[in-house]
């Protein structure tokens, strides 16, 4: 099992970046699958961004593609989202999860964080 924490979060205008954090404890990080996902108010939880246990393989839905980065830091036990040009419809509770194999579903994910709240004003 893989407990995970993130960060991050906050106001921003559109056009802006801010760079989420999931700092994960548990010895199985190393070897999971990371994704993030995220809710916004009245929506089902979507994908975000999915990246391999190596960070060699990774995978991003069409919404933010070219704008989100995944990223993870093995070492120091960190997955990270990178997101540039936010839009007011990136306005979510972020979270992110660890499974043991790469996936877009968030089914296939056995482990979550509480969420970090990303809200981008117009």
């Amino acid at each position: 099992q893989v407990q995970l924490v993130e960060s991050g979060g906050g106001l921003v205008q559109a056009g802006g970046s801010l760079r989420l954090s999931c700092a994960a404890s548990g010895r199985t990080f190393t070897t999971s699958a990371m994704g993030w996902f995220r809710q916004a108010p009245g929506k089902e939880r979507e994908f975000v961004a999915r990246i391999s246990w190596n960070g060699y393989n990774t995978f991003y839905a069409d919404s933010v593609k070219g704008r989100f980065t995944i990223s993870r830091d093995n070492a120091k036990n960190t997955v990270y989202l990178q997101m540039n040009s936010l839009k007011p419809e990136d306005t979510a509770v972020y979270y992110c999860a660890a499974g043991e194999l790469p996936s877009t579903k968030h089914a296939n994910f056995g482990s979550w964080g509480q969420g970090t709240q990303v809200t981008v004003s117009s």
